[in-house]
């Protein structure tokens, strides 16, 4: 497999707070890495050096192959990486199909000729975007009455109009029903292996990072402590001790046999 992201001794101080520190690791074609953590543990700070929010203070960060040093969010965007936030940011008074299709008109360099028929410029592909996420029959609605699991799954889609190497997804299931959890990620899995998008996304939520993460990797105070499979984190003795001041982090499979 080819590499899409890589990054080598990232690092990041803010005075004499040291966010992340020395963190380096690589992302292949097709694999859905977690990032988890405790709050505090430079999760979001990584990620805003990975979209260009933050220069880093040391180290380098390549997608593809390019450094990305000295390049903007909006550059690294139409580079081929794509973002979902842990709070979601669509235009309420717009319908779920217009939200798209304003991704696809950026997308298209058609920004500046889209009055007064925006509404009508590629909708079919808006359309193809949300029976993918499972909104097709909601694109007309507008997104001010939508339920936030369903947001969730438009920022997905909005996410995925400019045909992304790369998907970044912050805390993508934050603030979700645990059904919706699961769903959502199940649907993540399933583009990862259809379309062969790279994703790295943080979680809380060790049931959603263990049913669908290919790899783990886990940092604490700005650090990387481990990286491996789920089975390898899951029985790791420092993240156990991160995590749950060295208990045993959940295995369902485990607990089926003592049912």
């Amino acid at each position: 497999m080819s590499i899409v992201l890589e990054t080598r001794g990232l690092s990041k101080s803010f005075g004499a707070i040291k966010a992340v520190q020395d963190v380096s690791f690589a992302l292949q074609k097709g694999e859905l890495l977690a990032m988890i953590g405790p709050n505090g543990a430079g999760k979001s700070t990584c990620f805003n050096m990975l979209m260009g929010q933050l220069k880093p203070s040391a180290g380098t960060v390549w997608l593809n192959g390019t450094n990305l040093s000295g390049h903007g969010p909006r550059q690294i965007w139409r580079m081929g990486v794509g973002r979902t936030f842990q709070i979601t940011g669509t235009y309420a008074s717009m319908t779920v199909a217009e939200n798209v299709q304003m991704a696809l008109i950026s997308h298209n360099g058609r920004v500046f000729s889209i009055l007064p028929y925006a509404h009508r410029l590629y909708r079919d592909q808006a359309l193809d975007l949300l029976g993918l996420v499972g909104m097709a029959d909601q694109a007309d609605r507008h997104c001010a009455v939508l339920a936030y699991g369903d947001l969730k799954r438009l920022e997905l889609a909005i996410a995925l109009a400019h045909e992304p190497s790369l998907l970044l997804m912050d805390e993508p299931t934050a603030g979700m029903a645990p059904r919706e959890r699961v769903a959502l990620m199940k649907l993540t899995a399933d583009i990862v292996r259809d379309r062969g998008v790279s994703v790295l996304f943080t979680e809380h939520d060790m049931d959603v990072v263990f049913a669908h993460a290919h790899r783990v990797m886990v940092l604490n105070r700005g650090q990387l402590i481990a990286n491996g499979s789920v089975d390898e984190i899951r029985n790791d003795p420092r993240v156990q001790e991160v995590y749950l001041g060295g208990g045993t982090l959940f295995n369902p499979a485990e607990e089926g046999q003592h049912a």
